[in-house]
Order: C-alpha cells, then sequence, then structure tokens
C-alpha cells in the first residue's frame, strides 16, 4: 500500500527549498530565489509556511545597511525530507505482495 507523503512537501516550490537546504544547510533567500526561478512574493509565501511548520528557521538581519534573510534547516526539517523521501522510493518500487501488473 502506498503510504501518505508529507502535503507540505508536495508543492514544487516547497520542495526545491527543502532539497538545496538538506544539503546546503543554509541560504540566503536571493540564494533561493535564484536557484529555485521563484518570484520574491511566492518564495515568502512558501518559507513561512515551511518555518510555520517547524522545518526551517528564518534569521532576519542586515548587511551593509541592506535587509539579509537566512533560512536553515532544523532537525525537524530533515526528518520530514528524509521520510518523505522514503515514503516517496516506496510508490517506485513494487511491493513484494501485490501482483505483477502486465
Amino acid at each position: 500500500m502506498f503510504g501518505e507523503l508529507d502535503p507540505l512537501l508536495l508543492s514544487q516550490l516547497r520542495l526545491a527549498v527543502m532539497s538545496y537546504l538538506v544539503v546546503t544547510r543554509e541560504a540566503e533567500f536571493n540564494v533561493l530565489k535564484e536557484k529555485t526561478g521563484s518570484t520574491a512574493g511566492n518564495l515568502s509565501v512558501q518559507i513561512a509556511k515551511l518555518q510555520e511548520a517547524g522545518y526551517i528557521s528564518v534569521e532576519k538581519t542586515f548587511r551593509n545597511n541592506y535587509p539579509l534573510t537566512i533560512c536553515r534547516i532544523t532537525a525537524a526539517g530533515v526528518q520530514a525530507f528524509e521520510s518523505f523521501f522514503e515514503d516517496l522510493k516506496g510508490y517506485l518500487e513494487p511491493d513484494e505482495k501485490s501482483p505483477e501488473l502486465d
């Protein structure tokens, strides 16, 4: 039987952000915007959803008098991503108890 996938990570943009942060552990907002090809507004909304879920932390500061937002993946975010990946693999691997498809 197919397991339920985390609906928060089914969003392409949220999954892209999490995938990038799993590797880098942290990234500036503008880097995430560039890597995902997202608009600032859409990325901001999706980051807020990931933060609300506890998957990332967000630090707002300044660098040379310009706003700087840094996103960091949390331990809960890493766990959620790894669980999502494992659950997704279940969709790709045939169940040993189910009959073969023709």
